[in-house]
């Protein structure tokens, strides 16, 4: 093999293509502070992602922190353990505290149940991430929120484009963070947005990712410079021009990888569910050694040998890492399903440019494990 394969590869269109939006961002003299580019992209992405209002920012994980900072949580946040290490860090990096609970065992997602019994008088939010861009129960979570009057914090970085029963899943709770990185379906390099509910709230974190300033001599928060520049920006504009292409090579990538294992023993990839429309983020596999000849890392291992860059996305649970696992609801006994999906999951390569060779090459690698 000439060179690895990797999980993702973010998704570059032509040079060429680009070059006029840099020339626009030169001409402009507006490199950063919401220049016409910015604005151009919340607004186009507000049209495609139908949402209204949203926020831009240089990264998803400051977004994050500033979304707990606009809502004025406090105490304690639950959250989910199976994630990327930015969902509790936010949290933290807030002066609150963490609070995780289990996952349901087939979308890995927090279950509403388990959250409910987490609740404490310290309680003020809670944190669920869309895992792999499967839909939470949205409406079981809200449910509970109501019933304990908690703010409802959606990381949805995987997230992007994701429609059920064709409305945004990014309208559920009070806000709902996404993530530009180079490693997601839609990317700006680095990048990031709130998804906000009304103008009255997208105001305040318009204040807060610029310092807290509401004009040239007046601060009214505590703010940071969450700001995305203008090149950030001028990418996410070509992005847009290609991304349905790009989510349709997703599709057939995951509907070959779907049909080559089924039936496989000790073999699940997830299943998109009626009604969803999904961005095919991620393809993770799932491996039972009990009913598969090998075990995941062995065959984690196997890939790896074979130059293909394959990542256990999540493991370790963020609950393992030495800021969090002295906490009680750290313990792994209180977080049975995280703890073993973590231990079984494969995410395996899936990116537009791909090529069915490619593809061929790890599929032969997981069959014939299969046959070990």
């Amino acid at each position: 093999m000439t060179k690895p394969i990797p999980v993702t590869s973010p998704l570059l269109p032509p040079l060429e293509d680009f070059l006029p939006y840099l020339e626009e961002v030169w001409e402009s003299r507006r490199l950063t502070n919401g220049g016409p580019m910015h604005e151009r992209l919340e607004q186009e992405l507000a049209s495609y992602l139908g949402v209204e209002h949203m926020c831009l920012f240089a990264n998803g994980t400051l977004a994050l922190v500033a979304a707990l900072q606009a809502l004025r949580i406090t105490g304690e946040v639950i959250t989910t353990p199976y994630s990327f290490v930015a969902t509790a860090h936010s949290v933290l990096w807030n002066g609150l505290k963490p609070v995780f609970v289990d996952v349901d065992p087939v979308t890995c997602n927090l279950d509403p149940a388990r959250v409910e019994e987490a609740i404490t008088p310290a309680t003020s939010a809670i944190m669920p991430v869309h895992c792999y861009g499967i839909p939470c129960d949205i409406e079981g979570i809200q449910r509970v929120a109501d019933t304990y009057g908690l703010k409802v914090i959606y990381d949805a970085a995987h997230a992007f484009g994701v429609r059920q029963n064709g409305v945004s899943i990014l309208r559920g709770g009070d806000l709902s963070i996404l993530s530009f990185h180079a490693t997601k379906v839609f990317n700006t390099f680095e990048g990031g947005a709130i998804i906000c509910p009304d103008a009255k709230i997208k105001k305040r974190i318009d204040y807060l990712k610029n310092f807290g300033f509401a004009d040239e001599v007046t601060v009214v928060a505590p703010g940071i410079n969450g700001k995305m520049n203008e090149v950030q920006a001028a990418f996410g504009l070509l992005q847009l021009k290609h991304l349905d292409g790009a989510l349709m090579a997703r599709r057939q990538l995951f509907e070959r990888y779907h049909e080559a294992f089924r039936g496989t023993p000790g073999l699940r990839l997830v299943s998109p569910a009626r009604g969803l429309d999904w961005n095919y983020s991620y393809c993770p596999l799932f491996v039972d050694d009990q009913r598969f000849p090998v075990s995941r890392d062995a065959l984690f291992l196997r890939l790896r040998d074979a130059g293909i860059l394959a990542r256990r996305y999540f493991y370790p649970l963020i609950s393992e890492f030495p800021m969090y696992r002295g906490l009680d609801s750290a313990q792994p006994k209180r977080l049975g399903n995280a703890f073993d999906i973590s231990r079984q999951v494969i995410c395996l390569p899936i990116f537009p440019h791909m090529q069915e060779r490619e593809q061929d090459v790890v599929i032969a690698i997981v069959l014939d494990a299969a046959r070990a």
